[in-house]
Formats: structure tokens, C-alpha cells, sequence
């Protein structure tokens, strides 16, 4: 046990190095990748619906049937949840850097084919987008607790919160860059391919090229991905589990001396394959359950309550936008001026709540807890909500949609500097290392209740 506590104690006390900021970037670009893969679909939803449902005659532009909107928008959602359970078995047999390099070429894959839907009918299409966006999702489920976990056992035990809350900060970059991204590849089609609005002409008001549109967005998000690969192979697979699960001690000192440049050194006497541990329980058992029961009934109760709100915020936000009058009436614009107002509001609300959300967490958490960011989270939330809710028909007259945004922005803000962030964050510390993937409880399929 001398050798892997050596070696254990070198990472909990380490100096913060240049290591901790490459493995923050590696792991934060996946989240990047994640966070724009999965809610760049609500960016294109709409124009979905006018390229395929348009209706002749009809006084309001063609859109999506609802099951086929929930299915659109929430399949990736399940895939992540399947992915979840089968990555996170197999990023505790085979290790974290292997499954790493495995959901990353599938999110890849997958995001490119998403634009490569088949076929010319409304069914088609559809059809085999929702099949690569189960298979995209399924790729992310294996990414976003592995990201976690990595960054976890790479980080020491003083910076450990906020290196573990700059990766997942990474996810409001990849909503950022979702829509500015959508806000130029729209203003370049709309300056090149002029187009009256709906109710001016209710077919010339979606040209014929704006079926390229929303694919280019949807295979974008294959770029960072790609531009990573190479990176996550390089890095070395995690001293912890490398001690704790695979039990090569001698390794892990190695790959930690190398990355840390520093001498740890172990006591070559010991066999370095039978180290043993008095913790050696599995998920399912008794000793699990009465050390770490309550923990996981915390962390997956909270993670799946806060997901049912936040996740269909984020996707659903453009029909809140219209409901309440920040953006025209879908009739007063053509198909892909439509897509610029919907990301140019959700970039806004991105950049002045999502991202400083983050990034107050990753200044905070370690100076004042995670129990009491998630608190005064849950309990901003709360407040804010209700105080859009309650008084509704008031937010939908005329001129009040300002306020409105504010305190919409502020539920953004209070999820992020609060239970999106700490429910991430917990998770990959309070469980043991050969069972941490396992554990991650991120229940994304709270959003499916509101789908459903």
C-alpha cells in the first residue's frame, strides 16, 4: 500500500502546474463538444419545420408535429442516458483514457452524419437525423462523466473544485459557440440568398438553400472534437486508476513523474500487481449501499430534479422568446432570418447569464462550498421561476418582455453558479475511484418528462 499512497499523496498535494491547465482544456474541449452537439438542435428546430411541414395556404409557416419535436429534440437525451450506463461500465474495466478516445470518434461520426440525413421526404429525413442524434447522445453519455472523473483524479486536493467546475464551465462556451455560430452561418446565407418574409410570399420565404443551413450547424460540432483527439490519446491514463483499479502502482508513478516532472519514486520490493485494499466492495452490495447509499440517492435526486428544469429551458427558450414577443412572429420573417433571431437571443442570454454562471462557481466553490452554492442555487431558482410563472399574462403584454429576459437570464445564472455545477462537481469526488464512473448519476432523462 506504501507505493500507491506515495504516489496518491504526490497528486493531492501537488503545486498547481501546467498539467492541470492541459488537462483542463483536453477534458473541457469534450464538454465543449457536448454542450454544442446537444443544444445546437433548438437553434434549428423551427427551420426543420418550415423546410419539411410547410402547409400550402396555411397563414403561419410549417412546423414540426409535437411528437415529432420531442422526438427531435430529446433523443440525444436518451442515447446519453444508454451511454452513460454502458460507458461508465466500461470506463472502469478497460480505464478512462481508452473509452475517452472511443466516445469522442463516435461523437464525431455521429455529428457529421447528423448533417447527412437521407433521403427527401419529411420522414426520411427526420427519421435518420433522430437515429445519429441517439447515436451522438449515446457518445456523449460516455464523454460528460468521463471529463469529470479525469479531471478529478488529476487535480490536487486544494484546487480540486474549481479545476473539476473549469471543465464543465466549458459547456457554456459550447452554448456560446452554438449560436454565434448559427448567428454568422445565418447572416452569410441571408446576405447571399435574399428572401421575403412568410407573409409576403409563403414559399419563396424558405430558399431552397437553407436545407444546407441547418446541416452545416449540426456538423460543426464534429471540429473541436476532432481538433482534440489527438491530445486525449497523448495524455496518460490517471494515476488513480491506474493504482487503484488496475493496480500498477509502478506505472502510475511513471506517468505521474512524467507528467508532473517530478521524482515520486516506489519501493520496487512490493509487487506492484498485488496491492490489495480493505474497500474492495462492488456497486452492488451491502458495504456500498451503507457507506455510499445516501450519497448516491443525494447526487442523483438533486442532478435529476435540477435537469428537468434546466435542460428544457435551454432547448425549449426559442418558443418562450416567441411566446412573450422578443422575437417576431415567425409570418413577419423568411426560414433563415428566423434561425439568426433565435440564436442572436439565445447567444445573448449565453453570454450575460450562462457563462458568468460558470465561472463565479469556479471562483467561489472552493472558498465558500459546494453545500452552499447548491442552496443558494436551488433556492434562486426557485424564486426567480415562480416570479415568471405566477405572474405570466403580465410577462406577454407588450413592452414587458424586457423584464422577462432578466429574470429568465437570472434562472440561467443562479442553475450554473449553483446545482448544475456542484451536481457535476460532487460526484467526482465523494465516491470511491474504481467505482466513480459508475456512480456519475447524471439523469438526463428528466427532460424526457418534460417531452413526454
Amino acid at each position: 500500500m506504501a507505493g500507491d499512497m506515495k504516489v496518491l499523496n504526490a497528486l493531492d498535494s501537488a503545486k498547481t502546474q501546467w498539467y492541470h491547465f492541459t488537462a483542463i482544456i483536453i477534458a473541457g474541449m469534450g464538454f465543449f463538444t457536448d454542450a454544442y452537439d446537444l443544444f445546437c438542435i433548438s437553434l434549428v428546430t423551427k427551420l426543420l419545420g418550415r423546410i419539411y411541414y410547410h402547409v400550402d395556404g396555411s397563414s403561419k409557416p410549417g412546423s414540426l408535429p409535437p411528437n415529432v419535436s420531442a422526438a427531435v429534440n430529446g433523443v440525444a437525451f436518451c442515447g446519453t442516458l444508454a451511454g452513460q450506463l454502458f460507458f461508465g461500465w466500461l470506463g472502469d474495466k478497460m480505464g478512462r483514457k481508452k473509452v475517452y478516445g472511443m466516445t469522442l470518434m463516435l461523437m464525431c461520426i455521429c455529428s457529421i452524419a447528423s448533417g447527412l440525413s437521407f433521403g427527401r421526404e419529411p420522414k426520411t429525413v427526420l427519421t435518420t437525423l433522430c437515429f445519429f442524434r441517439f447515436w451522438l447522445g449515446f457518445g456523449i453519455g460516455g464523454d460528460y462523466p468521463l471529463s469529470a472523473t479525469i479531471m478529478s483524479e488529476y487535480a490536487n486536493k486544494k484546487t480540486r473544485g474549481a479545476f473539476i467546475a473549469a471543465v464543465f464551465a466549458m459547456q457554456g462556451f459550447g452554448i456560446l459557440g452554438g449560436g454565434i455560430f448559427a448567428i454568422i452561418a445565418s447572416a452569410a446565407f441571408q446576405a447571399s440568398f435574399k428572401a421575403p418574409a412568410y407573409e409576403v410570399d409563403a414559399v419563396g420565404s424558405t430558399v431552397p438553400q437553407a436545407d444546407y443551413l441547418w446541416r452545416i450547424i449540426l456538423m460543426v460540432g464534429a471540429i473541436p472534437a476532432l481538433l482534440t483527439y489527438y491530445w486525449r490519446m497523448k495524455m496518460p491514463e490517471t494515476a488513480r486508476y491506474t493504482a487503484l483499479v488496475a493496480k500498477n502502482v509502478q506505472q502510475a508513478t511513471a506517468d505521474m513523474e512524467k507528467v508532473m516532472q517530478v521524482e515520486i519514486g516506489t519501493e520496487k520490493k512490493e509487487p506492484t500487481s498485488a496491492v490489495k485494499s480493505n474497500n474492495e466492495f462492488g456497486l452492488f452490495t451491502k458495504q456500498f449501499l451503507s457507506r455510499h447509499g445516501l450519497h448516491l440517492l443525494g447526487t442523483c435526486s438533486t442532478w435529476f430534479l435540477l435537469d428537468i428544469a434546466y435542460y428544457s429551458q435551454n432547448l425549449f427558450q426559442k418558443d418562450i422568446f416567441s411566446a412573450i414577443g422578443w422575437i417576431p412572429a415567425a409570418k413577419t420573417m423568411n426560414a433563415i432570418e428566423e434561425v439568426y433571431k433565435i440564436a442572436r437571443a439565445q447567444t445573448l442570454i449565453a453570454l450575460c447569464s450562462t457563462v458568468p454562471g460558470y465561472w463565479f462557481t469556479v471562483f467561489l466553490i472552493d472558498r465558500i462550498g459546494r453545500f452552499i452554492i447548491q442552496l443558494l442555487g436551488f433556492s434562486m431558482m426557485t424564486v426567480f421561476m415562480f416570479a415568471l410563472a405566477i405572474p405570466y399574462d403580465h410577462w406577454t403584454h407588450p413592452g414587458n418582455h424586457i423584464g422577462f429576459v432578466v429574470l429568465y437570464s437570472l434562472t440561467f445564472f443562479f442553475a450554473n453558479f449553483g446545482p448544475n455545477a456542484t451536481t457535476f462537481i460532487v460526484p467526482a469526488e465523494i465516491f470511491p475511484a474504481r467505482l466513480r464512473h459508475k456512480t456519475r448519476p447524471r439523469l438526463m432523462q428528466g427532460i424526457l418528462l418534460e417531452l413526454g
